[in-house]
């Protein structure tokens, strides 16, 4: 798949506000300063559709960017050690835990994992959460050209994981700055739109 066209369609803080479930859309989700919005960009090829900052927590509202005219992909807010208010921190979590299960066009969520770092308790416990609830999610390994990644933080991230499951979601390995990823992503969501029927939710 090519992104020949992505145009950002606004953000939003409740689900009531999104745009209808006409076309299948997928999520982006991780800790805050995981490299979310440079792996976006490198999705779209395009700099600076997603906003690069280096000060955790900017991404604060459910970002939609419609590409090809055909999917969405939603930039969620990060989660982790943004230095937000607990009042604040508690409103993302309403709506994010609310699109996350209500929205019935959501095909996929890809939860972002730093691999520089060894698993960090607040994504395994995500993770859980989203299979707990049958959200069909994806996990992706970021940063992988860093010079402090090592591969066996993402080997001890999939034993900390399987620890409770029987066998591991799809993964990726990606760099945002190499563009390592980029073409295995977008084929997966592509597969999926293939057969993408309607609003039901994918569970399978």
């Amino acid at each position: 798949m090519l992104i020949n066209d992505i145009k950002f369609i606004g953000g939003f803080t409740n689900i009531k506000q999104c745009p209808q479930e006409e076309k299948p859309e997928y999520a982006f989700i991780g800790r805050s300063n995981v490299g979310k919005s440079s792996l976006i960009n490198m999705l779209s090829e395009r700099k600076g559709i997603a906003r690069v900052s280096h000060r955790p927590g900017k991404t604060q509202e459910m970002n939609y960017y419609l590409v090809n005219n055909n999917w969405y992909l939603v930039d969620l807010p990060g989660y982790g050690y943004a230095k937000v208010s607990k009042e604040q921190r508690k409103k993302w979590e309403r709506f994010l835990r609310t699109y996350l299960q209500k929205r019935l066009s959501l095909q996929n969520v890809f939860l972002l994992v730093d691999a520089r770092i060894k698993p960090q308790k607040a994504d395994l416990e995500f993770a859980n959460w989203m299979g707990e609830l049958l959200i069909p999610f994806s996990i992706v390994y970021t940063k992988i050209d860093n010079k402090k990644y090592d591969p066996s933080n993402i080997e001890a991230f999939r034993a900390a994981m399987l620890e409770n499951w029987e066998q591991m979601p799809v993964e990726f390995t990606t760099s945002a700055h190499k563009k390592v990823g980029k073409d295995e992503l977008l084929a997966y969501i592509s597969e999926i739109n293939a057969s993408y029927e309607g609003t039901e939710r994918k569970t399978s």
